[in-house]
């Protein structure tokens, strides 16, 4: 049966600037350039936040992004200072850089789809003859997005167009590729000790008040990244059958085969309690097969409650 989700939050913090509200985490700005990060429970598909919350989610979100930014450090610091709670991580305040570090190790997802319609170059990249969906690129590619003027769908941009518009410095730029490259490798390898290959991911930097480039918003977990099972991966290519994927593509799948893809006119389809109760379960699956242990869920009869006690031990 579904149960307690953390849907929206109110905090009201000393010292506090502003809050903003995204399609999941909503976040609140300090004077002190000290950022409060919230994973709700809010699912978002094709643009749209569905309007009942997946039990655990966020936390499920938070915490693999937690580990995943503490599993890299060593490669490129990031904004976080600490997650006093399952939901909750607090970190430095950053300008984050207009174009988002996407990274394909496969021909999959957007790629693939590109690449379908005959196209042979993607942000720049060439992409070779004679691939077909779901094969392995001979290195990772690099195709950057930035976020359109209008609405909020992101644009495939190249690093020639990126540098000569100025939205990055090359400088900088430069080493963004560095971290991402770093990043995807690190990534790839986390991912094959849990039996995975990590497809494709996106990787978002900013510079904080004295000029650093850090890593922030989340990394690898299933609503920025791509995985297949690794085994019998190449079985399917050989025998032309569709990859056992771990992301959140079976929502979208489920949405599409009732009738929604966020198109104009269409109308959600009624997500019930067992429906909910499967989409919980599934992500729980992803946590633990991401992270190879199990998933231990929070407290969550008062959620808001327990929020507000670690969060005031913490501040």
């Amino acid at each position: 049966m579904a149960t307690n989700t953390l849907m929206h939050t109110d905090f009201e913090f000393v010292g506090q600037t502003n809050k903003y509200t995204g399609k999941v985490r909503e976040v609140y700005a300090l004077e002190d350039d000290t950022l409060i990060m919230i994973a709700t429970d809010r699912l978002s598909a094709f643009d749209v936040v569905m309007p009942r919350g997946i039990p655990f989610k966020g936390q499920i979100l938070n915490q693999i992004a937690t580990h995943m930014m503490q599993s890299t450090v060593d490669l490129v610091p990031n904004w976080i200072l600490s997650t006093p709670d399952p939901n909750v991580a607090i970190g430095k305040k950053c300008t984050p850089f207009k174009v988002e570090m996407v990274i394909r190790g496969y021909l999959s997802g957007h790629a693939a789809r590109e690449y379908k319609a005959g196209k042979r170059m993607l942000c720049g990249v060439p992409m070779p003859e004679g691939m077909k969906e779901h094969d392995a690129f001979p290195s990772p590619i690099i195709t950057p997005a930035t976020k359109a003027e209008q609405g909020d769908h992101d644009q495939d941009i190249s690093e020639e167009q990126i540098l000569e518009t100025g939205i990055v410095s090359e400088a900088d730029y430069k080493l963004l590729k560095h971290y991402t490259n770093k990043l995807f490798a690190r990534g790839t390898e986390l991912a094959a000790k849990q039996g995975l290959l990590l497809v494709d991911t996106k990787y978002e930097f900013g510079k904080d008040a004295n000029g650093n480039i850090l890593l922030i918003d989340e990394i690898h977990t299933p609503d920025s990244s791509r995985y297949f099972y690794a085994e019998g991966y190449q079985d399917r290519q050989d025998q032309n059958e569709p990859q056992k994927q771990l992301s959140k593509e079976f929502v979208r799948q489920w949405l599409i085969r009732n009738g929604f893809q966020g198109l104009e006119g269409q109308n959600l389809p009624v997500m019930n309690d067992d429906y909910i109760d499967s989409v919980s379960q599934r992500y729980i699956e992803l946590y633990e097969q991401i992270m190879g242990v199990p998933f231990e869920k929070a407290p969550i009869d008062h959620i808001d409650e327990r929020m507000r006690h670690n969060l005031r031990a913490f501040l």
